[in-house]
């Protein structure tokens, strides 16, 4: 009896240890949650790096084919050592979920980050496509070009989807006429509208609402406003601006 004991012992042992060995770097806890230490350790060598070097920004240069919130990531070489002594945990480059980027480069250099889990689904779904050797089909418009993936043509049993780094909502996953992805973030815009005091006019971009209080950007989104009954819409559905 005495054997039997110490042997399922052992056996749930080692079962802890090769879980916790297992367990993957996406669900590690400095991953899980953008700690406000990590950011302001950032934010604080950025603008230590940026008044010893005459208001220049340590970031990688991009050219102008980028979007607005993946324009400016942080290029952590020019900041180490003499100006981080450490990456953080949860930075791509230490093998984190998050991208570091600078927005407001002109007037108020800010640290946000994009949600990498994001940009790993659109690449399975470009590499799926490529893989079909299909044409590129587009199928229903969804709003002046944003369209929906003709998705069946490519073997997905259902419509592509990413999950929202504000939520629990999946976003759904869009094209535009340039084969560049494009995610419908309305769903989490419509709950972050209900919980403001007041709206901008339609026509203005409202992505900002959702990383006001947070510093997670809406990565790979069009410009989004609201119409006249308050709801979130691709912004080229208004018609005045």
């Amino acid at each position: 009896m005495l054997k039997h004991k110490r042997l399922y012992t052992l056996i749930l042992t080692c079962t802890i240890l090769l879980s916790a060995c297992a367990f993957p770097d996406n669900k590690k806890a400095e991953n899980q949650v953008p700690a406000n230490d990590q950011l302001n350790m950032v934010q604080t060598a950025v603008d230590e790096y940026q008044k010893a070097n005459n208001g220049l920004l340590p970031i990688k240069e991009r050219d102008e084919s980028y979007s607005l919130y993946l324009k400016h990531p942080v290029d952590f070489n020019k900041l180490k050592p003499k100006f981080l002594s450490q990456l953080p945990g949860n930075s791509f480059e230490n093998g984190g979920i998050y991208q570091y980027v600078i927005m407001d480069v002109d007037k108020n250099p800010t640290i946000n980050l994009v949600d990498l889990r994001t940009s790993e689904v659109l690449k399975d779904i470009r590499i799926r496509i490529d893989a079909s050797g299909k044409p590129l089909q587009l199928g229903k418009k969804v709003a002046p070009n944003v369209y929906e993936l003709d998705y069946k043509k490519y073997g997905f049993k259902k419509k592509p989807t990413v999950p929202s780094p504000y939520s629990n909502e999946r976003l759904p996953v869009y094209m535009n006429g340039g084969n560049d992805f494009v995610i419908d973030y309305r769903l989490d815009l419509a709950k972050v509208i209900k919980k403001q005091k007041s709206l901008p006019k339609p026509g203005t971009d409202i992505r900002y609402l959702l990383y006001k209080d947070s510093p997670i950007l809406p990565a790979y989104s069009p410009e989004f406003t609201i119409n006249d009954k308050k709801e979130p819409v691709f912004k080229s559905k208004v018609k005045k601006y």
